[in-house]
């Protein structure tokens, strides 16, 4: 089952619009700036390796250089947890592209390998300790040994450590938008966040963009640290821009409520997780009908964690077994 920010970023950087707004407001090189972001195209990221393991990339995407119309692979993986053998991980993800590319003779001009750069975007409330390095995980050997060894590094991009006045330069970036957004807000902040987006992504090559981020945000808003706030199903920006303003003040009151309460913690939490089963079950029965009865009990017992994986498994599911997980033996 996908986790609540893998799921949700892999709707988001199912776009190119985003996935150009990540390379360019958040990696600082003068060759990557030139790429041209035109030519991006999605590339199949699931694998089979050679002792036929199955392996499904986070996001992968190609792009050409302005210059000699090079191919550049961009690896994208989504991480909530810190992983210490990440720079393991993705040396074999590079791996496992790199033979899926020769045996559908994908390769480069002279039957070479195309770069590839390989992104962790990480998410986590604690800032990422695990080295980038694949060095950094081996033990110190004899120089005869030491340029032998696997070597590996990936590009780090930890949400979390990025200064408040960066992401406010760049006020048209989409990422830069997303990541404001997965920080805790007010309900005003949040209101004139999407007001932004709404009003950024007016012009009709934004017309994908504004469907999915609509779909990412409701889910977020849903399941808001401070006060979650429940809204119908929609897919585009403007109406969410529009159903915000419906009700910001009634979410605003509830927020401002929910901070007065703050010495009766244990109440809050338990009825701020029976609305959320409440908002879950309502969106399962929409999606696919009247819920048996150990559907509702498994969302009865779910933790808060549960319920944030579920509402953004919702997204991509095509079965209510794939939200929830395979119904008891006995049923």
């Amino acid at each position: 089952m996908p986790t609540s920010h893998d799921a949700g970023y892999k709707l988001l950087f199912s776009d190119p619009l985003i996935v150009r707004d990540l390379i360019q407001g958040f990696i600082d090189d003068p060759w990557l700036q030139k790429l041209d972001f035109s030519t991006l195209e999605p590339v199949k990221g699931h694998y089979v390796s050679e002792d036929l393991r199955d392996r499904a990339d986070d996001a992968v995407w190609r792009v050409k250089s302005g210059e000699d119309r090079l191919y550049l692979y961009l690896l994208i993986e989504f991480q909530s947890r810190n992983d210490r053998f990440m720079a393991l991980r993705m040396m074999v993800y590079v791996g496992l592209l790199y033979q899926d590319l020769i045996r559908n003779k994908q390769l480069g001009p002279q039957g070479l390998l195309p770069p590839v750069l390989p992104i962790v975007l990480y998410n986590g409330e604690r800032r990422w300790r695990a080295p980038v390095t694949l060095a950094d995980l081996l033990p110190k050997v004899p120089a005869f040994l030491a340029p032998l060894q696997p070597q590996m590094r990936y590009l780090l991009i930890d949400e979390g450590a990025i200064p408040t006045d960066t992401l406010a330069r760049l006020p048209r970036n989409l990422v830069a938008a997303i990541f404001k957004l997965e920080q805790p807000q007010t309900p005003e902040a949040v209101q004139q966040l999407v007001t932004e987006l709404e009003a950024a992504t007016r012009s009709d090559e934004y017309a994908t963009v504004r469907r999915i981020v609509a779909i990412w945000i409701r889910a977020a808003l849903i399941r808001n640290r401070k006060y979650p706030i429940l809204l119908p199903e929609l897919d585009d920006l403007q109406e969410l821009r529009i159903m915000l303003s419906q009700r910001i003040e009634q979410w605003a009151e509830g927020y401002l409520a929910t901070g007065r309460k703050e010495g009766r913690m244990e109440g809050r939490n338990e009825g701020r997780l029976e609305g959320e089963i409440a908002v879950l079950s309502r969106l399962l029965t929409r999606r696919f009908g009247p819920l048996p009865a150990w559907a509702e009990a498994r969302l009865n017992a779910a933790t808060e964690q549960n319920l944030a994986d579920w509402a953004d498994a919702i997204l991509d599911a095509a079965s209510l077994n794939d939200v929830l997980g395979p119904p008891p033996a006995d049923h």
